[in-house]
């Protein structure tokens, strides 16, 4: 936040992603991990040392922040909702069993602030401006944002009411259950979905409920080679689909973010 000259206030889009960041130990090395992988280029944040902003095409994509020790959290992809009112949502946070981090604290042009909700999967909230180009799903912006956790429905219900979502405020976020999972929509576009039940008897206690961001790659297979020569590793088989293969990936920092490349079908129709 507070990367460029902006015109939107995170009011105008309440309740909906507004921004991701990554948090790690060394910010050099995570710059030429995601360099390499993303094809991104790195400016100095203005909001702080030991920041960076990711650049893709030259528009913004997200932040890299080495302040992994100050904030006592492990390495992760973190997706922030804007809000109207943070010390508002703090509270809906705390009333519902979930826990406040860091914050609300002032922050570059606004106010952020780090939770984890009831299952464990950490969020943030900012209150303030935003970048008015920046949404998920088009553009430099992620390519979309995925809750898995245990209970889908529960989690919906949680950031429902914390977010916000589906109130009759005009621009709010829309919620609906499609197939076996939930769908987040701001206007006519798909910004997130939740998908339960996966976890549930996951054997590997290391495995929690976490938000997953998707950033989309022309070659998959490129991407994942530039990974693996710099320290990181495939988490997941490749998923196809006739619009798109996908890869969940590891980080060095153990930080699991997801490729998304179109399909053989996608790449031939274009063709």
């Amino acid at each position: 936040m507070g990367l460029v000259t902006v015109s939107t206030s995170s009011h105008d889009i309440s309740g909906a992603p507004c921004w991701v960041s990554l948090l790690v130990r060394d910010l050099g090395s995570a710059q030429q991990f995601y360099g390499a992988v993303l094809g991104w280029e790195f400016r100095p944040a203005p909001f702080g040392d030991g920041f960076s902003v990711a650049f893709r095409d030259g528009a913004p994509v997200a932040s890299i922040g080495a302040v992994n020790d100050v904030f006592n959290v492990p390495a992760a992809w973190t997706p922030y909702f804007a809000v109207q009112d943070a010390d508002v949502a703090a509270s809906r946070i705390r009333e519902r069993g979930a826990t406040m981090a860091v914050g609300p604290l002032a922050f570059g042009t606004g106010r952020a602030g780090l939770a984890a909700d009831p299952a464990g999967a950490v969020f943030g909230l900012w209150e303030g401006d935003v970048l008015p180009d920046w949404s998920v799903g088009r553009g430099s912006a992620p390519a979309w944002l995925e809750l898995r956790t245990r209970d889908a429905f529960a989690a919906a219900i949680f950031y429902g009411e914390v977010l916000e979502w589906a109130g009759e405020r005009p621009g709010c976020c829309t919620v609906s259950y499609e197939h076996d999972h939930v769908v987040l929509r701001h206007g006519r576009d798909t910004i997130a979905r939740i998908r339960g039940g996966a976890l549930e008897a996951a054997p590997d206690p290391a495995v929690r409920a976490r938000w997953h961001v998707h950033f989309r790659v022309s070659d998959l297979e490129a991407a994942v080679e530039a990974a693996g020569r710099l320290g990181g590793r495939a988490g997941s088989p490749v998923e196809t689909s006739p619009a798109s293969r996908r890869v969940v990936l590891i980080d060095p920092d153990g930080a699991p973010f997801t490729l998304v490349a179109p399909g053989r079908t996608a790449r031939t129709a274009r063709v």
